[in-house]
């Protein structure tokens, strides 16, 4: 019959489906590519105390051995003398000045060998077991320093004042520069003191 139009449905078999690919449709999420996100790297900090740690130590080093270097070198000879005395003092004549050169001697010593571990952990900043090491040791050190550089500061005071209860004249009118030199070598020890605990902070913080 005219006007009259048929529809042909034509039907895919299963082959043919398996040879398309789509064209548009894609997984989702399978193509997008998302940007990594940059983590801030960790340990920066504890670097940056490591490397303040390793300064203060050969800070230390020069503070240290300044001090042992200038109490182990004083000496003076007073001009006059009689037929039976020379007046001279030396720092190997009281025992508190021969300790005082013995313990900066070893702090310094000490503070060079443990370079080493500082430049370890600049290295390796999260690193615990040198930073315990460090803190057990500088308190050592600290303990040590402390001592030697009160007790040598105990016997310039003796020397600058005496003490009249003891019947102690002061000898620093006589002795001026042996006691100037001295002085000077207590500061630098005290300093060496508060480098010391400095450190040991500094390992605190970086734990």
């Amino acid at each position: 019959m005219e006007g009259e139009s048929t529809t042909i449905n034509v039907t895919e078999t299963p082959k043919e489906r398996k040879g398309k690919a789509p064209l548009l449709a894609t997984p989702p999420g399978s193509n997008i590519i998302k940007p990594a996100a940059q983590k801030a790297p960790k340990g920066g900090y504890k670097r940056g105390l490591a490397i303040f740690d390793v300064v203060l130590r050969i800070a230390g080093i020069a503070t240290a051995l300044g001090a042992a270097i200038a109490m182990g070198s004083t000496e003076q000879t007073l001009p006059f003398f009689t037929q039976f005395f020379q007046f001279k003092a030396q720092f190997d004549d009281i025992p508190s000045f021969t300790f005082f050169v013995i313990a900066n001697s070893i702090t310094a010593a000490y503070l060079a060998l443990t370079i080493p571990i500082s430049i370890v952990c600049i290295v390796r900043p999260h690193l615990v077991a040198p930073r315990v090491i460090l803190i057990f040791l500088d308190s050592v050190m600290v303990a040590l320093t402390t001592s030697a550089a009160g007790g040598a500061a105990s016997i310039v005071y003796l020397a600058h004042n005496g003490n009249s209860d003891a019947n102690w004249p002061a000898i620093c009118q006589q002795f001026n520069d042996f006691c100037q030199e001295v002085s000077g070598a207590v500061v630098a020890s005290f300093l060496t003191v508060v480098v010391l605990m400095v450190l040991v902070i500094l390992s605190a913080f970086s734990l």
